[in-house]
């Protein structure tokens, strides 16, 4: 028996995928597989019967990252535009728009499963783009609804705005995006060659009717980095605490994810008390590489805590200090969901997406013999991996150069050289337009974006301009805020160089939401957050060592007119005087780093 099936073999497409699928059904026993208008089908019947009910499901290698800035969320908007409805039809079922494939589910009775399919398929090959506003409309509250969260940053931080790096960026390239380019991306991306179904049953129900235009297989885009280099980590939210590496698919490293999840678990919420939720995870990324993340949340007092706990757990790994029994609790739950009598149908989603990406169908014998031949050693290796490209977002302020980790790049590279626009309340940050791009500088680096590597130019029609260039790096124009910066200056020096299918569009915003300069009057406690809370009270130090000062002087004059120790009198007083204003000088110099750190963000 072969170890795997490669469909990756030479030949045509449609020898490749007919090989593949022909090879899994004589070798699985229990998978079969036929063609539906072109489309490879695999299906497989249920040990026990549900009711006349099935499940079927079919996957397009399309996904956010296919896309670029400019057109983000033009294969969801697609998805949302094929299942327009099909919302109050019978069956359950719904589509999902992943990184890196499209999937139309459903479960229900045969003519549910049907109807729901030929819809999808009908409705492909003729978009009601009569309904993209309300569709847009729809994205937006969706996007509202699942925005934030400790895990977008960790892909713009990894990959850029490129890629994969993409599903951290909201789909602003809904904004500009007409009926043609829609349809367009549906003619190229959503075809029968580009396709794969699957569904449950010992024969396929009858009257499917996937009509599809021809196209391509489109293997999954090579991915895109922002890291000059690895292990690092950079500062997220409060409360959360995320590592992340991508790995090669194995065998290995999906045990290794759930065996530092129970380490984690264990050693964090158990033991230490420092998180509530602690868990790992290994999701596939494309045909050879996959997706390993660690993650634990933390009270503010308790962060630094579960950083170091982190740290320490997946070290503890990459040295090989785990018990065979470790290892065995996690492969033997493993070991016996392969015995199930459903496996088949169960794997018919596993197998369809391998077939999509081209990635060796493994058969449960050939599984099994991987699971049964992991070894602590093998875990040991994956744990180093895992570290050797380790990505950590640390809460806050913390840091984690304690361990190794290099500080993901803040600043770019350079500043772009052109005509200076300085922050009307800090001359010390200042914008900088000029022929190749535009830079926000400050005295602790700058954030630049070029023009020949704009991902995508947000407008307003204040005058507000948002660029975001390749690397991720992002720079704010706000008129309100820089001497000298006007209409016509922005127009001419950043509208004119960037190319309109880059633009999007935004509408007004409320004027209470367009940033004002802080006037110089303003208190530096009125800011809200965690900065004005430090800035506050920096201030009032100050004001409290000025007034020592001054009360420690008079007693001084006091005493050295009284005394007859004059000398000693101004030893002390002198003594006193360089400890008060060197407090001072120090509190000063904390508090204006702070509010120079404030106005300027990675992001």
């Amino acid at each position: 028996m072969s170890a795997q099936i490669d469909i990756a073999a030479q030949g045509t497409q449609e020898e490749v995928v007919a090989g593949g699928l022909a090879a899994l059904a004589s070798v699985a026993h229990m998978v079969s597989s036929s063609t539906v208008d072109g489309i490879p089908v695999l299906f497989a019947a249920r040990a026990i019967e549900q009711d006349g009910q099935r499940t079927a499901g079919l996957f397009f290698r399309v996904g956010s990252a296919d896309e670029t800035l400019a057109t983000a969320g033009i294969t969801h908007l697609v998805e949302h535009l094929a299942l327009h409805g099909r919302q109050l039809a019978e069956g359950h079922h719904n589509g999902v728009t992943a990184e890196g494939y499209t999937l139309f589910h459903v479960h229900g009775t045969d003519e549910e499963v049907v109807a729901y399919l030929n819809g999808v398929c009908a409705a492909l090959t003729d978009l009601p783009t009569s309904r993209m506003d309300v569709e847009k409309q729809i994205l937006r509250t969706e996007a509202q609804r699942r925005a934030g969260g400790p895990f977008r940053p960790m892909r713009q931080w990894r990959y850029g705005a490129q890629t994969y790096g993409l599903a951290g960026y909201d789909e602003l390239g809904t904004r500009r995006l007409g009926a043609d380019d829609v349809r367009a991306w549906a003619g190229e991306r959503f075809t029968r060659d580009n396709a794969v179904l699957f569904v449950t049953g010992d024969a396929l129900p009858e009257g499917l009717d996937l009509s599809l235009p021809s196209g391509a297989r489109i293997p999954a885009p090579t991915a895109s980095s922002a890291l000059p280099q690895t292990p690092a980590f950079f500062q997220g939210e409060d409360g959360h605490v995320v590592l992340d590496a991508v790995v090669e698919r194995s065998a290995a490293a999906i045990v290794l994810a759930q065996v530092a999840a129970r380490a984690l678990f264990r050693d964090l919420r158990e033991v230490g008390g420092y998180s509530y939720t602690a868990d790992g995870d290994y999701s596939r990324r494309d045909a050879t590489h996959a997706t390993f993340t660690l993650y634990a949340d933390a009270l503010p007092q308790q962060q630094g805590a579960v950083v170091g706990g982190m740290i320490d757990t997946l070290a503890r790994l990459r040295l090989g200090v785990i018990e065979q029994a470790e290892l065995d609790a996690v492969r033997v739950p493993l070991l016996k969901w392969l015995d199930s009598p459903d496996l088949a149908a169960d794997l018919l989603p596993t197998y369809a997406l391998d077939v999509l990406l081209e990635h060796p169908v493994k058969t449960p014998e050939t599984s099994r013999a991987e699971l049964e031949a992991v070894t602590v050693e093998d875990l040991r290796r994956v744990a180093e991996d895992v570290w050797a490209g380790a990505l950590l977002q640390v809460p806050g302020r913390a840091g984690a150069e304690w361990a190794g980790l290099a500080v993901a790049p803040q600043w770019s590279a350079a500043a772009v050289e052109g005509i200076r626009y300085p922050r009307v309340d800090n001359p010390d940050v200042a914008l900088v337009i000029g022929l190749a791009g535009v830079s926000l500088t400050t005295p602790d680096g700058a954030a630049t974006v070029l023009f020949e590597d704009c991902q995508l130019l947000s407008a307003r029609p204040d005058g507000a301009r948002h660029l975001i260039g390749a690397d991720g790096f992002a720079v704010a124009i706000e008129p309100t805020l820089h001497v000298g910066l006007n209409g016509p200056s922005i127009e001419q020096g950043v509208d004119a160089r960037v190319p309109e299918h880059l633009v999007a569009r935004l509408p007004a915003r409320d004027p209470q939401e367009i940033p004002q300069p802080r006037p110089p009057t303003q208190d530096v406690g009125a800011r809200a957050g965690i900065g004005g809370w430090i800035d506050r009270h920096l201030d009032l130090s100050v004001n409290l060592l000025r007034q020592v000062f001054l009360v420690v002087l008079a007693l001084g004059v006091v005493v050295t007119l009284q005394t007859e120790f004059v000398g000693s009198a101004l030893v002390v007083l002198l003594l006193v005087w360089g400890i008060v204003q060197g407090s001072v000088g120090i509190a000063w110099w904390l508090a204006v780093r702070r509010r120079r750190e404030v106005g300027a963000a990675r992001r």
